[in-house]
């Protein structure tokens, strides 16, 4: 019996460690006095929230040992936090395995998933003893026998993922036939230790049975190994999970796992690589309003009439660690965190709530910087209030660019809602 309970960001729950957090944060600044700087956006994390997800992926999928994606947020306590609860990580460069080996975590809790690789990559992962890999072409395969021919090889298939937001698919992975027709040849013939399948059907699917498929796609390939000789005991079945569809996708793998690989004796290991469910939730952004610009009833006719009456300016943007519009297909909702130095975290504030219409702009002076056409705020928001976006932790901060001179990572304050 599986049951799902989602990690949420709820003061309620969390017993308001962010809001306090975010309270004490911007009390203890000068904002009349204050140096350049001081005044930057900044996240908090909750690393119980982080905590409480892994959790939950143990509960609901006990057969697939996690493997984090380093990529979707290489904060370092989040790596140690993962670590310490038994996480194993999804490595995608050089710099992605040291920041994990220098938490101390052993180079065989790594698998290096990426398809592509650089040679000199290749070369510093042998030298590392990262010994778990994705290929999906015979020319990497050849690299793989130059530069360490005794890494184990998982083949990375392609996936229907049409209705993922982010496809995968169309940049990596080689069908079924490619797998067996070639590379399991072409790898008999190297010598080279081919030991299981890979896939990802991309991030965000809404459609389940792209999971069911892949794992019969793996079944198949499995098949054909063990006639070649291989050792097949790895599947991983890739990321983009989300907390607020788990519950349906991990009962997909769970049904899909049963039903293609029951067979206990054959000792098949399962991996994954998630990265936004373990995040997602767990990170707050605060953001400071700079300017606003109200608008004349002659200046845009169009932006009056959908109830935006003002333009605010705030100091982070797409530039920075709101680049998720722009990446990540995300639309991150704003709320009122201070006006006139009163404080409203958790109020009834969320877009489509609230009573006063705004667009929300980033610092740079490119007008794509555009963090929201319309929110609907419930407070007349003046220069030097803030506004907080909920649930940033996945593809933000670690996609982050200092465009236009403005500051590229934010700091990040920590909480433990779990102590």
């Amino acid at each position: 019996m599986y049951c799902f309970d989602a990690p949420q960001q709820n003061p309620n729950t969390n017993h308001g460690f962010v809001g306090n957090a975010l309270k004490a944060k911007i009390n203890d600044i000068d904002h009349i006095n204050c140096e350049a700087g001081d005044e930057d956006s900044f996240f908090v994390c909750d690393l119980g929230l982080v905590k409480r997800a892994h959790q939950i992926w143990t509960e609901m999928l006990p057969m697939v040992q996690p493997h984090y994606a380093v990529k979707c947020n290489t904060d370092s306590r989040i790596i140690s936090t993962l670590a310490n609860l038994g996480c194993n990580f999804d490595c995608a460069s050089k710099a992605e395995i040291e920041s994990v080996l220098l938490q101390g975590i052993s180079a065989n809790r790594i698998v290096y998933a990426n398809p592509c690789k650089t040679n000199s990559f290749i070369r510093f992962a042998k030298t590392v003893d990262v010994n778990l890999t994705t290929v999906d072409n015979c020319n990497e395969l050849h690299k793989m026998k130059q530069f360490h021919p005794e890494c184990g090889i998982l083949i990375r298939l392609a996936t229907d993922d049409e209705s993922a937001q982010c496809r995968l698919s169309t940049k990596f992975g080689c069908t079924v036939e490619s797998a067996v027709d070639e590379l399991l040849p072409l790898a008999q013939e190297l010598g080279l230790p081919i030991v299981g399948v890979a896939f990802h059907v991309g991030s965000g699917a809404k459609d389940f049975g792209s999971i069911y498929k892949a794992v019969q796609d793996a079944r198949m390939v499995f098949d054909i190994g063990h006639q070649l000789g291989f050792k097949m005991n790895i599947l991983d079945i890739g990321g983009g999970f989300e907390v607020e569809t788990f519950e349906e996708s991990s009962a997909m793998v769970r049904m899909s796992l049963e039903k293609f690989f029951p067979n206990e004796n054959e000792q098949v290991k399962f991996i994954a690589e998630p990265g936004r469910f373990m995040v997602s939730n767990a990170f707050t952004l605060a953001t400071h309003v700079i300017a606003k610009r109200d608008l004349p009833r002659h200046f845009v006719t169009d932006d009056i009439e959908n109830g935006v009456k003002a333009m605010i300016y705030i100091n982070d943007g797409v530039y920075g660690n709101l680049n998720c519009i722009l990446f990540d297909h995300q639309h991150p909702i704003a709320h009122v965190l201070t006006h006139r130095d009163n404080f409203y975290y958790n109020g009834n504030d969320a877009h489509g709530k609230g009573k006063h219409g705004f667009s929300i702009w980033g610092p740079t002076c490119d007008g794509l910087d555009c963090v929201s056409v319309r929110s609907e705020l419930g407070f007349d928001v003046d220069v030097g209030d803030w506004l907080y976006f909920p649930n940033l932790g996945a593809y933000t901060s670690a996609a982050t660019t200092s465009f236009n001179g403005f500051k590229a990572v934010a700091d990040v304050i920590y909480v433990d809602s779990t102590l």
